[in-house]
């Protein structure tokens, strides 16, 4: 029989460890969440945005390729051959027949607008509310006096020309790469994870890029139907430079919620110069759009993909804009739509043990 004394029995001090281990163990794990914090804080308008950009154009091109592949059998690579011509050739017909209209349109756009403040502000300084409103509003010629104008202050080096073309050739040069390659860089996320999970990972990338290729097409149409509709609109109501205003209410109606506003400021200055009663009609056009908008497009958006809360977009949104800028104003619904996928599945679904949850 073996002899259990006491001085067989190891010590609680030898299996313990030692205090400062886990002191060092603490501090280092502290150093290392508030490096990536900072890592996050430093690089996430500069590299991330543009890096999850370049993703999004990969998989509209990527899904719209496996589209035509499940529905025709053209294998993979000419599928996304025939897409990007398709696309291209696209973008060149509609250039062909809107740009020359567009351009001039929006050269009297920016010649018209100034005439349309000067005159808002002629009428707002008949009142006394008016006259402090104008005076603490920055005038152009203020905005741009001294090396500490308002406007220098507002713009940084992304705002240059230089800056905007750098960050375009940065987004489509790494969605060209991962466009043609992307299980490359699909299984270099995979890898990171434990062997027992990557198949999960897999499946969670997946569910990913489908929702996000789901809320692209949906948004797509939606911006077209936008921009047709408010041209149309205005066209009806003979408003100058229709075409342009559609355009632009088109483009920024990618952006939920702070799109229409933005895009109805320059329709009501230009609907001024015609008179109030047509910025009131043009207002009225512009919120009749955003019903049509809001209650039947998006509503058919989203029943192909995850409900995303609007009071959680607007949060997202004011969150982003003020972290990031206009960048993170404009991705922070796809950004909210993955960050919704990644809550369902890791931790409803599999942490919870919620299986009935809809994760679309």
């Amino acid at each position: 029989m073996a002899d259990y004394t006491p001085h067989n029995i190891p010590s609680d001090s030898n299996t313990k460890e030692p205090f400062y281990r886990k002191v060092l163990k603490a501090v280092g794990i502290t150093l290392v969440l508030l490096l990536l914090v900072i890592f996050v804080y430093y690089t996430f308008n500069s590299v991330l945005l543009l890096v999850f950009a370049s993703v999004l154009i990969a998989i509209f091109f990527r899904g719209t390729a496996h589209a035509l592949h499940k529905r025709t059998s053209i294998p993979v690579s000419w599928s996304l051959g025939l897409v990007i011509i398709l696309f291209l050739a696209l973008i060149g017909v509609v250039w062909w027949l809107l740009a020359p209209q567009v351009s001039e349109q929006i050269s009297n756009l920016s010649e018209e607008l100034p005439k349309a403040i000067a005159g808002l502000e002629q009428q707002v300084q008949q009142y006394k509310w008016g006259q402090k409103l104008v005076g603490e509003i920055p005038t152009p010629s203020n905005l741009m006096e001294g090396n500490n104008g308002w406007l220098q202050k507002s713009l940084g080096i992304l705002s240059s020309t230089f800056g905007i073309l750098a960050n375009i050739y940065v987004v489509l040069f790494i969605a060209i790469f991962v466009t043609v390659n992307p299980k490359t860089y699909r299984q270099g996320i995979v890898i990171l994870f434990p062997i027992p999970r990557r198949e999960r990972a897999r499946e969670v990338l997946d569910h990913i890029g489908s929702t996000l290729y789901k809320w692209i097409l949906g948004k797509l149409f939606s911006m077209a139907v936008v921009g047709v509709m408010t041209s149309i609109g205005l066209s009806l109501l003979g408003i100058p430079m229709a075409l342009a205003l559609g355009v632009i209410a088109g483009l920024v109606s990618f952006i939920p919620n702070f799109g229409p506003i933005i895009a109805l400021v320059p329709a009501v200055l230009i609907a001024l110069l015609e008179g109030p009663q047509q910025a009131l009609y043009v207002v009225l056009l512009y919120m009749g759009i955003q019903l049509v908008e809001s209650n039947l497009l998006t509503p058919m958006v989203q029943k192909k993909m995850i409900e995303m809360p609007p009071a959680l977009i607007i949060s997202a949104q004011l969150l982003l804009g003020v972290f990031s800028g206009a960048l993170g104003l404009i991705l922070a619904t796809p950004i909210i739509a993955m960050m919704i996928v990644l809550v369902k599945m890791l931790y409803v679904r599999d942490v919870l043990g919620d299986e009935d949850v809809h994760v679309g």
